[in-house]
């Protein structure tokens, strides 16, 4: 039976050659992998955090911040087998909870919303997926298996089992469905998909109020566009669908 440290170490450079297709040997992961650093640094200063050192713990954070760019209260959880990918910029409280196999990348934040005492920070749970970017703040609790998109802000509750996007973040549920950790990409845009069904149903209801209205010439009523120019309205409103189009192209939606 290992020493509990000593498997949380070793499972923390394992998970590095399980997700990351850059990891060649074990020197290079050891000595060119700030997230790795990171972790062992930490998990000596929450030791003697835990025993109640004073100055000591929080220095040690702040020489791996200067070293790695990695930002790791003391005080905070962390489980076995996470890894921090690349991880600049990334800060994680005092209170913060980081739950066994969790994926955590460069920007995130794991962070407070007030001066209050107590716990203030979140908590994650296992095979969590951060994107980059992403802040999770707050005294609030991450499921099981929840993917968060790069740069959303999450600032409540969420199940298991879901993905969260957006600012502020919003669920969308994908129970049963199996994804891989490391595709955290692939994320759908719920935004885009409302903005597609209220312009459907738009043009829905203009083809059933024409459907209504017998036919009737219109009127040219000219309208200044940038160019000072002046042009009939049909052509301002083919200029003005062009610019839709060109927005849901962009999009994707």
């Amino acid at each position: 039976m290992l020493n509990p440290a000593i498997a949380s170490l070793t499972a923390d450079f394992r998970i590095i050659f399980d997700r990351d297709p850059a990891a060649r040997n074990w020197l290079e992961v050891m000595f060119c992998y700030p997230g790795l650093q990171a972790l062992l640094l930490h998990r000596f200063a929450h030791r003697l955090y835990k025993l109640n050192i004073p100055f000591i713990p929080r220095l040690i954070s702040h020489i791996a911040r200067f070293l790695t760019g990695i930002e790791i209260h003391p005080g905070a959880q962390i489980g076995q087998g996470v890894f921090i990918d690349h991880g600049m910029g990334v800060v994680i409280g005092e209170t913060a909870i980081v739950g066994n196999y969790a994926l955590i990348y460069q920007g995130v934040t794991l962070g407070g919303t007030g001066k209050e005492s107590g716990k203030r920070h979140p908590t994650l749970g296992e095979n969590v997926v951060v994107g980059a970017g992403a802040k999770v703040l707050g005294n609030i609790e991450i499921g099981n298996n929840v993917r968060i998109g790069a740069g959303s802000v999450v600032l409540r509750n969420v199940p298991s089992d879901c993905t969260v996007v957006g600012i502020p973040g919003r669920i969308v549920y994908r129970a049963g469905e199996r994804v891989d950790p490391l595709d955290h990409g692939q994320l759908p845009d719920s935004e885009a998909q409302v903005i597609r069904a209220l312009l459907d149903r738009i043009e829905a209801l203009e083809q059933q109020v024409q459907a209504l209205q017998p036919p009737a010439p219109q009127p040219k009523v000219e309208v200044k566009v940038e160019d000072s120019t002046r042009v009939p309205v049909t052509t301002s409103c083919r200029l003005n669908d062009k610019i839709i189009e060109q927005f849901l192209d962009g999009s994707g939606i």
